[in-house]
């Protein structure tokens, strides 16, 4: 039965379609771009490909601001191309998921072009709209994540709208029942065209507190939190009421029995809360909500043993039946060998890349890997004035934005501007990325990309690494062990998260069978003692 469910113990491998590979050389990547290069995503051994917005948008968030649904921007092509694409993804035996980004649209979105006009259209109440406060202040204290209020005046209807982001994305009454048929008709539209699953987008922000009531303070030093710090007043609040109300979890049932009619479909929602993994177990739980979560609580800078740890027991103790989805990069944050590695100055070392792989791919769950982890791509250093994200530009210097993730990837070391394009980037090619090109490691046997590549077939002759219960052992702080079971299957999984070697008892361990073929760096046991090199990983089965 678990095998039927294809996205369980899945690996997604996340497109940026923007900086994947230009196929008509504007300096802008497009669906074009990845069908040609659909062959090099099979070889990844990857089961699915997320797709973040190629929607109609005006780009004031690079497609996190749609102004039509249904529609493909130009500079990603058009439906016959897209068409195409899921054409020869499934041929490829690849499945396709999209975003969906349904809490806001695009204040140039028709619905609300006519909303804000006055407030008796027909969609005057499609949006977040209230009164100012007597003297003329915004409805209440609630922010924006970009900085500064979460609401801003409309003189046409004399009222405040609502935005949990930028300016220019206005936040959907989900209140409103109309509202929500009308979302939901947009996500069957993809259906229809044969999508096989959603990354839903910012998925809790989509019902606000109807009272309006104010977020409560969060004390000074409570204020260090997954993705904020005091360099962003958003950190300053308990955002309790403009987000994650109980209403959301009816929607999204709503959206799952959507889906049951499209069997072998599936929903992935990104959640950032207030208390992330319970809010996980709750939207995950039972077989009538979604079918996985990932929240933000792998994508801090803490990388040691006893914090993943703690992150996963936690998940671990909520979610019950409930299954998750790991991800320690994606076009958000800092890439991961630069954020996990920069202490130790451990982003050069290839192990170090293989190894952070093998671990997220070895937890209980499926795998979000973003494009350019399977080269071991630092983060890209950007300039002022090459900076593009407007989340950036506004938390300028303390804050470089995300467009250091987000630069073009590399396929060929010698070619203008790697391969990515003939003209010039929308984002610099990063000079450092063109020695880990495509070109350069396809054939080294020993490449972080062939790692990658033979990590994930053999991965998948291991139903315990799939499938299986994790239980976590006792060891050093530099070592993450546990066990994964399934079945009649148990392995021991140990990994050395340090440049220097270490040692793990096996002596209440009988009969282990080192399983090999993975290309990693490995450890060896004798006499009841595994050593480990740096950044070395080991499995065994146990008798």
């Amino acid at each position: 039965m678990l095998e039927k469910m294809w996205w369980r113990g899945a690996v997604i491998y996340q497109i940026y379609p923007r900086s994947f590979n230009d196929s008509n050389n504007d300096g802008i990547g497009d669906l074009r771009g990845i069908v040609a290069k659909l062959d090099y995503i099979a070889s990844l051994g990857v089961d699915a490909i997320w797709i973040s917005p190629f929607f109609k948008s005006p780009m004031k968030d690079f497609g996190y601001d749609i102004s039509d649904y249904r529609d493909i921007d130009p500079i990603f092509g058009n439906l016959a191309d897209f068409d195409e694409l899921i054409a020869k993804a499934h041929a490829l035996n690849i499945k396709i998921m999209i975003d969906q980004v349904l809490s806001h649209t695009s204040d140039q979105h028709q619905w609300f072009i006519e909303s804000r006009e006055n407030q008796t259209n027909d969609k005057a109440n499609w949006y977040v709209w209230a009164d100012a406060k007597p003297d003329g202040t915004a409805p209440n204290n609630w922010l924006s994540i970009f900085g500064g209020m979460g609401w801003t005046w409309e003189p046409r209807r004399q009222q405040y709208y609502l935005h949990n982001f930028l300016t220019s994305q206005p936040d959907l009454n989900f209140h409103n029942p109309d509202v929500r048929q009308a979302v939901l008709d947009n996500v069957e539209f993809w259906l229809k065209r044969g999508v096989d699953g959603f990354r839903l987008d910012a998925i809790n922000f989509c019902f606000h507190d109807a009272q309006l009531r104010d977020n409560p303070p969060k004390p000074k030093e409570l204020r260090q939190s997954i993705g904020f710090d005091e360099k962003n007043p958003y950190a300053y609040q308990y955002h309790y009421f403009n987000n994650t109300q109980d209403e959301n979890l009816g929607f999204i049932e709503s959206i799952r029995s959507l889906l049951n009619q499209y069997p072998g479909t599936v929903a992935l929602g990104e959640i950032s809360s207030e208390d992330s993994l319970k809010t996980m177990a709750e939207y995950t739980q039972g077989d009538s909500r979604l079918h996985m979560g990932y929240s933000f609580d792998l994508l801090t800078e803490n990388f040691t043993a006893s914090y993943i740890k703690q992150v996963v027991k936690s998940l671990e103790a909520s979610v019950s039946d409930g299954w998750p989805c790991w991800s320690i990069s994606n076009h958000d944050v800092q890439r991961v060998v630069t954020r996990w590695g920069a202490k130790n100055n451990l982003a050069a070392a290839p192990n170090f890349a293989k190894m952070l792989f093998a671990l997220i791919s070895s937890l209980r769950g499926s795998v979000c890997s973003y494009q350019g982890e399977e080269l071991g791509l630092p983060e890209g250093e950007i300039a002022f004035e090459d900076i593009q994200d407007p989340y950036g530009k506004t938390f300028w210097p303390q804050f470089k934005g995300r467009d250091g993730c987000r630069t073009p990837h590399p396929w060929s070391k010698n070619e203008t501007n790697a391969g990515f394009s003939e003209n010039t980037p929308w984002l610099p090619m990063i000079d450092s990325h063109k020695s880990l090109a495509v070109s350069e490691q396809d054939n080294e046997p020993a490449s972080i990309l062939n790692s990658y590549r033979a990590f994930t077939h053999w991965r998948k002759q291991h139903p315990a690494l799939l499938y299986g219960d994790i239980e976590f052992i006792e060891s050093a702080e530099d070592l993450l062990v546990f066990t994964r079971t399934f079945e009649s299957q148990k392995l021991l999984v140990c990994f050395n998260l340090s440049d220097a070697t270490q040692t793990f008892n096996t002596s209440s361990f009988n009969n282990l069978t080192e399983q090999t073929g993975h290309k990693l760096a490995v450890g060896k046991v004798a006499s009841n003692t595994l050593e480990l090199q740096p950044f070395g990983c080991f499995y065994a089965e146990v008798q």
